[in-house]
């Protein structure tokens, strides 16, 4: 079988031409099978890097693997992969090894020298191997020697190549490999350009962010669909994957061992940062002294609350403002743990770009969420704050006209002839006079706090300011909960009365046909009932079956606005959980560089040819994909080998990829049959609940260190962020 090779090739590389005659590629060697091989070239430096370094290569390859992600160290090793010469001519002797036959002769026994012992590969002409190797210098031959008899060593060159559009000059040629001994140079080769990662720019990815697993499959798959997701269909894409994700790391601590640098540019950086470096300070300390005068107002208010946690009245309160209790309880927790949260370093995100980039959505999401919040809070209160006395105004018309054109209007229509329905005039008359009742109370006590509406709306204002919308947008959900409670109530008891009437009406009807209700095994059992029983059971299915039309306008009329105050609240609670599950953070990030959520790659294929001893010769990508058993006995006997250039590239998330699966969790324990159950409950008399179920971010336990201490954290934090904004800045 032929061996396939594919070379992962810095774009930058091919952007520029070589400095230098030879240079020396450093990356990973990725092995998936036996007769295939990943080459990932990180970064390249010429042989003048190396002087005045304190370190010996090995141990700066050896410092450089361990810097890199475990699970990188476990699938390949950090090495010195061979060298590349600088756009040789075709009389180059990289590319014909001798002028005459003796030479070509020499070239072909190479091979079998090579593969018995690495002493064939000693005899040099014009500092060159016969192989075509470079003759290196001190410790660089050594481990030249060392990787080509052990391992693995490159030999490439530049072929001038131009791709309009692409900023491309050159692209890289491979003469051979030294492949675990062997001398390897006719194989299929893979060139693909790709640009290396940055953090804050791209970087590549094979899966999805966002995956969920399933968490019940309720019908058993086929066999072959498991033995689908069993097959491997992209070998080794994981390592090279993250190898690419690692090049920039890896160049940043081989520099920082070699001694490398760029003195004016780093020079203009500093100044640069220097500058801004006086400003951070200034937005460290100020935004510590803001979080500490926070901090301090929370532990005098959980002070305050902890005297009384005991009493009824702190009691009756929690269980009446449940959802605002909830919603505080999650915003006092964020502004005392932003700090902390903000200082969470993940010691992998250092190594590779992908882990830099979750750890830092990981690490922003939560106080950019704060941030938003806190913004439509500010919007909304101020508002409510300078338009307070119209904003009540308006809250008090509503509030009549619901009361007199609708609750009032209402029952007195139901106690007459509604819609041509003949009701029960008694029992009509009873239900109606209970309701007006129960309206009119509520409306004067209603009455004594439309005084204190102004105050409550600017409370709300001060909330909204403080704490952000949704602990005020809690609030107004349990505050229409408690001015709603006369209709609540009225609801209650209606639907109390009407279930019993269904449930009596049930049972009766079971006694006309014989049957019995079986609680145990759940069904229906064959009674003989006594001639008495039916009497008794006929005297009172007559009045419950007529009296049930009155009780059911009473009902439906109740369960109508009961359902409306449901829904509103129910609206309030998918707000304010989706403003708190909205990744704002990553919904900038996308606008601004899209570039940031990869979802997959894919290859543009540059060129694609076929190379020969004699000669190279063009060919069809349909010959190279699929090719014929007579076109491969043919092309492994003459030594031709593919050669396929293409330029990596990346699909990205969209919008909707991005936010639709955190909006997800929201509604995970919201179960699908509660439309079904609801609907159910409302025909046989049972309440609808006021609240959906979605997620809400978890609570935090409540945090006391010294004001001084948590004044330093917030600066710290602060900092911080600096600090890791210089580190990338100097990749």
């Amino acid at each position: 079988m032929r061996e396939q090779c594919r070379i992962w090739w810095p774009k930058h590389l091919s952007s520029t031409e070589p400095s230098s005659s030879y240079t020396f590629l450093f990356g990973w060697f990725v092995s998936c099978a036996s007769a295939s091989l990943d080459i990932v070239v990180a970064f390249a430096c010429d042989e003048s890097s190396f002087s005045g370094c304190q370190y010996s290569l090995k141990e700066i390859l050896c410092n450089t693997n361990r810097s890199m992600s475990i699970t990188l160290q476990d699938k390949s090793m950090f090495s010195l992969l061979g060298q590349c010469a600088a756009c040789p001519s075709d009389n180059d002797p990289l590319f014909g090894i001798g002028v005459g036959d003796n030479d070509k002769k020499k070239y072909s026994t190479c091979h079998i020298a090579c593969a018995l012992n690495s002493e064939g590969m000693l005899r040099k002409r014009n500092r060159r191997y016969y192989c075509g190797c470079h003759k290196l210098d001190g410790l660089l031959e050594k481990h030249r020697q060392a990787a080509t008899g052990s391992n693995h060593w490159i030999e490439m060159a530049y072929d001038p190549y131009e791709i309009h559009g692409r900023n491309i000059h050159c692209i890289p040629k491979l003469h051979h490999i030294h492949w675990n001994g062997r001398l390897v140079s006719q194989c299929d080769v893979h060139v693909i350009l790709y640009e290396t990662p940055t953090y804050g720019a791209s970087h590549f990815s094979l899966s999805c962010w966002n995956s969920f697993k399933k968490v019940k499959i309720p019908l058993k798959e086929p066999k072959w669909i498991d033995e689908l997701h069993q097959k491997q269909p992209l070998n080794g894409l994981d390592a090279v994957i993250l190898a690419m994700n690692s090049a920039t790391a890896s160049k940043m601590v081989f520099q920082r061992h070699v001694g490398s640098s760029r003195p004016f540019t780093k020079f203009s950086i500093i100044c640069m940062l220097i500058a801004l470096g006086l400003v951070w300070q200034l937005l460290a300390v100020s935004m510590a002294s803001l979080s500490t005068i926070f901090y301090i107002f929370l532990q005098f208010l959980h002070s305050l609350l902890g005297f009384g946690s005991q009493s009824w009245i702190y009691t009756i309160s929690k269980r009446l403002f449940n959802t605002a209790w909830i919603n505080i309880q999650i915003r006092c927790g964020q502004i005392l743990f932003w700090p902390i949260l903000l200082q969470d370093n993940d010691s992998r995100s250092q190594s590779c770009v992908e882990y830099a980039e979750k750890a830092a959505l990981r690490k922003h999401s939560m106080w950019s969420s704060l941030a938003v919040d806190l913004l439509l809070g500010n919007l909304i209160g101020f508002s409510l704050l300078f338009n307070a006395e119209s904003v009540c105004l308006w809250v008090s018309d509503f509030a009549n006209d619901t009361t007199n054109e609708l609750l009032r209007t209402g029952c007195v229509w139901l106690m007459g002839v509604p819609a041509g329905f003949k009701l029960n005039t008694e029992l009509a008359g009873v239900l109606g006079m209970i309701s007006l009742n129960a309206i009119q109370i509520w409306s004067t006590l209603w009455f004594f706090v439309d005084s204190l509406l102004v105050y409550l709306v600017k409370g709300l204002a001060i909330l909204g300011i403080l704490f952000g919308m949704t602990v005020p947008a809690a609030l107004v959900r349990d505050m229409i909960l408690l001015v709603t409670l006369h209709v609540s109530t009225l609801h209650w008891m209606i639907s109390l009365l009407y279930s019993q009437q269904i449930q009596a009406l049930a049972a009766l009807w079971r006694l006309f046909r014989g049957r019995k209700c079986n609680p145990l095994r759940q069904r229906l059992d064959s009674y003989e009932y006594t001639v008495k029983q039916h009497i008794v059971g006929s005297l009172l299915f007559t009045p419950l079956l007529l009296l049930l039309p009155t009780t059911s306008v009473f009902y439906l009329f109740f369960t109508m606005m009961n359902t409306s105050i449901s829904l509103i609240c129910m609206l309030i609670e998918v707000i304010i959980s989706i403003i708190h599950a909205t990744p704002c953070i990553k919904i900038v990030l996308w606008l601004v560089r899209r570039r940031r959520f990869p979802a997959g790659i894919w290859f543009e294929i540059v060129t694609c040819h076929s190379n020969s001893v004699n000669s190279p010769e063009i060919v069809s990508l349909d010959k190279i994909i699929s090719p014929s058993k007579n076109s491969l006995h043919q092309e492994n006997i003459t030594g031709r080998s593919h050669v396929l250039v293409s330029i990596l590239q990346s699909n990205f998330f969209t919008i909707g990829q991005i936010v639709i699966p955190h909006y997800r969790k929201v509604f995970t324990r919201v179960s699908r049959s509660y439309f079904a159950r609801s609907a159910y409950g409302v025909l046989t008399g049972k309440r609808i609940s006021s609240t959906l179920g979605t997620k809400l971010p978890s609570t935090m336990p409540w945090m006391f260190i010294p004001y001084k201490e948590y004044w330093c954290l917030c600066r710290n934090s602060i900092l911080a962020c600096m600090l890791e904004c210089d580190c990338h800045l100097f990749q």
